[in-house]
């Protein structure tokens, strides 16, 4: 599924109705039947009040007419937790209960949580934004002299010089760069950037958006390089320990290196694998790319609850970020503003609406999408799927103008905080 991500703008809304799963028996032409695995109730865990059941109830006909297995919603209100499920809609014993706290990986997602370390660094005094990451990584700026002008901003907004659509995602060219090296599999982060160097770019550094992971795996480095401790750890240590986060990690690619609580991941597709040379055909959730080289942009696993918590660190200045360095997350790049009116800061999309900044990104992978916003109002929320877009399946991108539709409906937002219950 190409990666379209959707203002979450009020001006979209749907007033579409939706059907109340809970625990009724669902229509059969909703269920379809071609996945005879799947139940005809959703089992749904953790608490979604009865105020809030209109957002519970998209997620449940959601995940339904997309056939997801596994799922999770997590909402927040002026910085209160307000509702946290688990969804689990198979009759297979090899899917697991669904938890608020079960462990998703959030490809895409990550973008801003490299995005934020970037900026820690930058507030401590020991990074530049605007320093060349030729300079900084030690590149070679033969293939290209343009490189030199490639600085730390230009990576954290995508507009480094490097377009998939033209050469291809490095990320995701494991064989070809093995080839081209004359390596063995699995290659690594220094075999992808020995390749990507050895070719021009795609533009003039600055010139132009273009969405890059390669760009965000350089990023993770240069973490590594001016922290001096591995990426994870700073992330851990000085980003999400700070916030009382400590369910994070990075993925692994394979099946057997699941993390404790890790969903399943679901996908027709299937791949020659990237552990080997065996040229062994794997479902593509499971070898199909490397988790290991995408990290800083596509690498961590985490929980709906977990995302919403995070997203406070650009609320108001705090423990990990001051007021001049969430500017700096959410300022216009120099390309300026989309003709849509949004523009792409640090490691998430932007748009000004009346008094506040709404941000949102989606993810995904083989067996993953995710999405998450920020909005008006104090409303904010994050959604994460063990099943992406798929020939064939209903469009995924309806997510957000169907929670969209909900929010106007709420009269009473409820007190409580449930973020004590899991954290």
């Amino acid at each position: 599924m190409p990666k379209t991500d959707r203002s979450p703008s009020a001006t979209q809304m749907s007033r579409r109705r939706f059907l109340a799963a809970g625990a009724a028996t669902l229509p059969a032409a909703v269920l379809g039947t071609s996945r005879p695995a799947f139940a005809a109730t959703v089992q749904a865990s953790g608490v979604a009040p009865v105020a809030l059941a209109g957002f519970d109830n998209v997620l449940k006909t959601y995940i339904v007419e997309r056939q997801i297995s596994c799922a999770q919603l997590a909402i927040t209100k002026n910085g209160k937790l307000v509702l946290a499920r688990g969804y689990r809609y198979s009759d297979d014993p090899a899917v697991p209960s669904v938890s608020p706290t079960s462990l998703f990986r959030v490809a895409s997602l990550s973008k801003h949580i490299t995005a934020v370390a970037t900026m820690r660094l930058a507030q401590d005094g020991a990074l530049n934004l605007g320093t060349s990451v030729a300079a900084l990584l030690g590149l070679s700026t033969a293939a290209d002299a343009r490189l030199a002008d490639v600085t730390v901003w230009r990576l954290l907004q995508h507009t480094g010089g490097w377009d998939r659509d033209i050469s291809g995602d490095y990320l995701y060219m494991d064989h070809t760069i093995a080839r081209s090296l004359g390596v063995s599999l699995p290659i690594t982060r220094d075999h992808i950037i020995r390749y990507a160097g050895s070719r021009p770019l795609d533009f003039t550094p600055g010139s132009r958006y273009a969405y890059s992971n390669y760009g965000y795996m350089l990023l993770g480095m240069i973490v590594e390089k001016v922290s001096g401790m591995s990426y994870e750890s700073y992330v851990r240590q000085k980003i999400l320990a700070p916030v009382g986060i400590s369910r994070l990690r990075l993925g692994r690619t394979l099946k057997a290196q699941a993390a404790p609580g890790e969903v399943v991941y679901e996908s027709a597709a299937t791949s020659r694998t990237v552990t080997d040379a065996s040229g062994t055909v794997v479902p593509a959730p499971y070898g199909a790319f490397s988790m290991e080289n995408r990290g800083p942009g596509g690498g961590w696993l985490a929980s709906a609850v977990d995302l919403v918590r995070f997203a406070r660190v650009l609320d108001a200045p705090g423990a990990v970020l001051n007021s001049t360095s969430i500017g700096r997350m959410l300022a216009q790049p120099e390309t300026g503003v989309t003709e849509s009116g949004s523009w792409y800061g640090a490691g998430l999309w932007v748009r000004q609406v009346t008094g506040h900044l709404n941000t949102w990104h989606d993810g995904s992978l083989p067996g993953t999408y995710g999405y998450t916003a920020r909005l008006q109002n104090g409303f904010t929320y994050a959604a994460i799927f063990n099943r992406r877009e798929e020939t064939g399946s209903p469009d995924f991108n309806v997510l957000s103008p169907r929670i969209n539709a909900e929010i106007g409906k709420v009269t009473t937002w409820p007190a409580t905080d449930l973020f004590p219950r899991y954290f």
